[in-house]
């Protein structure tokens, strides 16, 4: 990875590493095939994630929004700083999103305070979300994207419709790394880490 005083770190071994702005990371991979599927028929992007991070001095700027959960709480991103942030979007009837679920769920509770997590369900209304969110134990809160404003404020960062994605906030709440496709536990907890680490 490039880091915050530009030497490579332990995680350089991850793919798809890109050293550009947020807008630029999302144009340079609409051709990865998991990208590509994006937009396509199925509905969700299948297969393991494209795994892309952004350099410090490349990031964009800070990522502001106030949203209520499915349990009626209001939350803020700016509020969650300097805690890194993870944003999983996902909805139930998607597969991969399924496969990914229990890793997202064991990294969220390993890291306990230190990463806030935030699930945004992009199709479901409450009842699926739910028992989705029920079925799987999943412990972080979760929204209901239904007007579309985290997939908007994402825009910049993932492809259109990429369904499952994962982004990991930096602490001053930038868009740091994404994962387009469904996360694993080990490639999750390296992200995490680094941007911890800077």
């Amino acid at each position: 990875m490039i880091g915050g005083n530009g030497q490579y770190g332990r995680r350089a071994v991850l793919t798809g590493i890109i050293a550009g702005t947020a807008v630029v990371l999302s144009a340079c991979t609409q051709n990865d095939e998991l990208a590509a599927q994006a937009g396509s028929d199925q509905g969700y992007v299948s297969g393991s994630g494209v795994v892309s991070q952004v350099a410090v001095k490349d990031r964009g700027e800070p990522l502001d929004l106030t949203f209520e959960t499915l349990d009626g709480s209001q939350l803020s991103l700016a509020d969650m700083r300097p805690t890194p942030v993870v944003i999983n979007l996902w909805y139930a009837a998607c597969p991969p999103c399924r496969v990914e679920a229990p890793d997202l769920k064991e990294v969220s509770e390993e890291f306990g305070d230190s990463a806030q997590f935030i699930g945004v369900n992009v199709r479901d209304q409450a009842a699926e979300a739910n028992a989705f969110i029920s079925n799987y134990q999943i412990p972080y809160p979760n929204m209901l994207d239904t007007n579309g404003n985290m997939v908007a404020l994402l825009s910049g960062v993932l492809p259109p419709q990429a369904t499952p994605s994962t982004v990991i906030l930096d602490a001053q709440g930038r868009a740091a790394a994404r994962v387009v496709g469904a996360v694993d536990k080990s490639t999750l907890q390296g992200l995490i880490e680094d941007v911890q680490a800077e």
